[in-house]
């Protein structure tokens, strides 16, 4: 997958899109306030203003869902399958294919891992992140080494798949945009081979989908899987889309009301259930429906803003902080695929003779900066691009390792569509001035987390 944009050409014209949270400031320890920089967004992005204004516009109107006659119930139920329709035109999806409602990514591909068909064999990259590499526990599961380039991850997928039976069920399932480097996956490619092969594949798009246009159809995957909370929406909601043949046959993901089409008692004291065969058999229970709301409201803006203008924007900041970054000779950031890979907003990096969580840390106390230090639930990955020991353990208040010796962890920025240039600004100053001249405080490890000492404050 790729994406050809002019960064420079959106200087001026394409601003940041409003989020909560833009005018928050927070204590700096070396005393005063500062307007919060938060780029963290690869764990959660903050919701977009618009997505706030959508829920609190309706929240007046609350109701069940799919079961009351009363006006306020009709409205919530239309609105809970508007929805869905809404997120399947996000998505591109085929006609047939369901849009099955989840707490995230995570338990997207859980409810998947659950509906393969017996004895089906899981192709999965060892650079997943753990949403995508653990889920698969009751299938036969092959590991892919960690490609080094794009067209390696489609021969290795190859090689693998032509090993198989050729007669049973299998399921490849890959990354969009990885949640450690942000490297763009050749998604297109790795579908084409699955299925040359036989195979299916299902797309863990939590890090593409706020970042670019993901279509089920022109990618060509059996499903996609991602989360509302990194696609500018509240947290505690997600979605499975795609195929429903597997989905229909499976077992319910729960089992109880929603779920069931009729339940009637047996003669010999049992009950016979008849479940749904539409994307309610696996949303038993009263569902989120503020959560999947937001999620189709944030699906229409990111519409609406505009993927291209979305996409030029970003590319633009990514410039920003690879070239401010490349000016510390102490940084390198981390790739599988190339310093010039094409990728979204998300870099991980390490600095020489500094502990991450030490540094990470320095940038929130210090400079009212936020980002995220350590494995990143992707620790095979992680350990792989620092080509570190797992048994290792790093402290934090000393160095963890002395200059051109290994991390053990890394640092990692992320951002989007609700970043302001002076965020990554400020974020590439700091990161040249604590290197330069070191950290300005002392600090501790505390429940694991190194965190400032204001023990002598």
């Amino acid at each position: 997958m790729s994406v050809s944009v002019d960064a420079a050409a959106c200087t001026d014209t394409i601003a940041p899109l409003a989020v909560l949270g833009r005018d928050v400031t927070v204590p700096l320890v070396t005393g005063g306030e500062v307007t919060y920089a938060a780029l963290d967004y690869a764990a959660s992005a903050p919701a977009l203003q618009r997505v706030w204004d959508d829920v609190a516009a309706y929240a007046p109107y609350y109701g069940s869902v799919h079961r009351g006659a009363g006006y306020l119930s009709q409205l919530s139920t239309d609105l809970f399958e508007n929805s869905r329709a809404a997120v399947a035109e996000f998505l591109g999806c085929r006609e047939g294919d369901q849009v099955v409602f989840t707490r995230s990514t995570t338990d997207s591909l859980n409810l998947l891992a659950a509906a393969l068909p017996a004895d089906c064999q899981v192709f999965v990259y060892e650079t997943e992140h753990h949403a995508s590499l653990l889920p698969w526990r009751d299938a036969r599961v092959t590991y892919l080494n960690a490609p080094r380039t794009p067209g390696e991850a489609v021969d290795t997928l190859e090689r693998a798949l032509a090993e198989r039976d050729p007669y049973g069920p299998a399921l490849v399932c890959v990354t969009g945009a990885s949640n450690v480097t942000g490297e763009l996956w050749p998604v297109r490619e790795l579908a084409a081979a699955a299925h040359a092969h036989g195979a299916r594949i299902v797309l863990d798009a939590a890090q593409l989908a706020p970042h670019h246009p993901v279509s089920v159809q022109d990618l060509d995957v059996d499903w996609v899987a991602f989360s509302g909370h990194k696609l500018y929406a509240p947290f505690g909601s997600g979605v499975l889309a795609g195929r429903s043949d597997w989905l229909t046959e499976a077992e319910p993901y729960l089992a109880g009301g929603g779920a069931s089409k009729k339940v009637a008692r047996r003669v010999d004291g049992g009950v016979d259930v008849q479940w749904h065969e539409t994307a309610a058999r696996h949303e038993a229970g009263s569902p989120n429906v503020i959560g999947v709301y937001s999620i189709a409201s944030a699906c229409k803006a990111l519409t609406e803003a505009g993927f291209d203008n979305l996409v030029a924007r970003e590319q633009y900041l990514i410039r920003k902080v690879q070239e401010g970054l490349a000016e510390v000779p102490e940084v390198k950031v981390l790739s599988l695929f190339g310093d010039d890979a094409p990728r979204v907003g998300v870099l991980s990096f390490v600095v020489d003779g500094w502990n991450s969580s030490h540094f990470a840390a320095a940038l929130s106390a210090e400079y009212g900066i936020g980002v995220r230090d350590g494995l990143f639930c992707a620790h095979p990955l992680v350990r792989t691009l620092l080509g570190s020991d797992p048994q290792q353990q790093g402290e934090c208040g000393a160095p963890e390792a002395a200059p051109g010796e290994k991390s053990l962890n890394a640092i990692r920025v992320s951002f989007g569509a609700g970043t302001p240039d002076e965020h990554v600004e400020r974020f590439v100053a700091a990161v040249t001035e604590l290197v330069r001249d070191g950290a300005r405080w002392n600090y501790r490890t505390e429940d694991g987390r190194c965190v400032p000492d204001t023990t002598n404050a």
